[in-house]
């Protein structure tokens, strides 16, 4: 029996958790709620005798905080450098190529380095139920039952059958409020969490019939690829895939997608301040605190600093957050603020702060 190949999408930036997540050390770098950081939990799920060591996907740049951090944990990774990013198609291309070049029916579980999952026996349950869909030449997704009327996600609409891996009828971008209000109570919908399944070669097969520019362009790449630093750094072929997501380019114009319907798993994309609030927030007045921090007749809000006392009063769902010696203060449900502020710091030549 192949094993799995956990391939480590790090190439987020992360600016709505900004100021922690930043270009040179972003989100996955950081414990976000947990003992380990991100990219740690990320790889410890998709650990053990079912699987092969992790291959991160990332840039020159983070080489090195993804070989310590992985270390830290007893994992020594397999480092694939971009040349520059290109989303996540031809990074999902880039990796079948070359687990389909050791082994044409090794499987690949892609998953991004920055997200929460809690649940970790149902996530292994849900990775079972693909495997054999995967193993068949299905391209697995993992579906997540919806809690509430999120219109920031992107939905999936499982196809006729029963059981937990059905046929994808169809693939929703992100909703509105009606629309993602009867989502949450009809079956067929789930969250799509942007983790996928399938064999390498079956991957590879489909991503030259529906998008043969990406497959060129990250097989060429492979081809030309090149050791650096205890990396493979992949060729400049690289540079000439288009741009675009692997749900695009492949998942929604194959006939092989199938969804498994996982239910909540505990997960979040932490994709915002608000998200890790929800993750957090305890006790009566529903306040998260991470480092010295005092409040009194302070509700519902975060507050994380990395070492000057924060002290609030009579404040409610707020969100401040002391690092590196910035702080921010920010609404707790308007992540569009901060990711304009961070705007605002680019078009203000502020490369420093970001």
């Amino acid at each position: 029996m192949a094993k799995i190949t956990p391939v480590i999408m790090s190439g987020g930036a992360g600016t709505r958790l900004w100021p922690v997540s930043r270009v040179s050390n972003p989100k996955q770098f950081h414990r976000l709620g947990g003992a380990r950081t991100l990219i740690q939990e990320t790889a410890l799920r998709a650990s053990g005798d079912e699987f092969e060591p992790p291959m991160v996907i990332c840039n020159l740049a983070h080489a090195q905080i993804v070989a310590e951090q992985l270390g830290d944990i007893g994992l020594q990774p397999r480092i694939v450098l971009e040349p520059v990013g290109r989303n996540t198609a031809a990074c999902a291309a880039a990796a079948a190529a070359l687990v389909a070049a050791d082994d044409p029916e090794g499987l690949v579980l892609l998953a991004p380095a920055d997200h929460v999952i809690a649940d970790m026996a149902a996530y292994e349950v849900a990775i079972a139920a693909g495997r054999s869909a995967a193993e068949a030449g299905s391209l697995v997704v993992f579906g997540l039952k919806p809690d509430r009327p999120e219109t920031g996600y992107g939905y999936i609409r499982a196809g006729e059958g029963s059981g937990s891996v059905r046929p994808v009828a169809a693939f929703v971008e992100k909703p509105d409020l009606a629309d993602a209000q009867r989502f949450v109570g009809d079956a067929a919908y789930s969250w799509n969490a942007g983790i996928f399944l399938f064999k390498a070669s079956a991957f590879l097969a489909e991503a030259r019939r529906l998008a043969p520019d990406v497959a060129a362009a990250a097989e060429a790449a492979v081809a030309e690829a090149s050791a650096l630093d205890g990396a493979l750094r992949l060729g400049e072929s690289f540079l000439g895939a288009p741009a675009i997501s692997v749900d695009y380019a492949v998942f929604e114009k194959t006939d092989k997608a199938v969804v498994v319907a996982c239910g909540d798993l505990g997960w979040s994309d932490v994709g915002a301040w608000r998200a890790l609030w929800d993750l957090a927030a305890a006790g009566p007045a529903r306040n998260a605190a991470d480092g010295d921090v005092v409040s009194v007749g302070t509700s519902g809000s975060l507050v994380r600093t990395d070492g000057p006392v924060v002290a609030l009063a009579g404040v409610k769902d707020l969100v401040v957050i002391v690092q590196d010696g910035v702080v921010l203060v920010a609404a707790r449900d308007d992540p569009a603020a901060v990711k304009a502020l961070v705007e605002q710091l680019r078009a203000e030549g502020r490369e420093d702060l970001l």
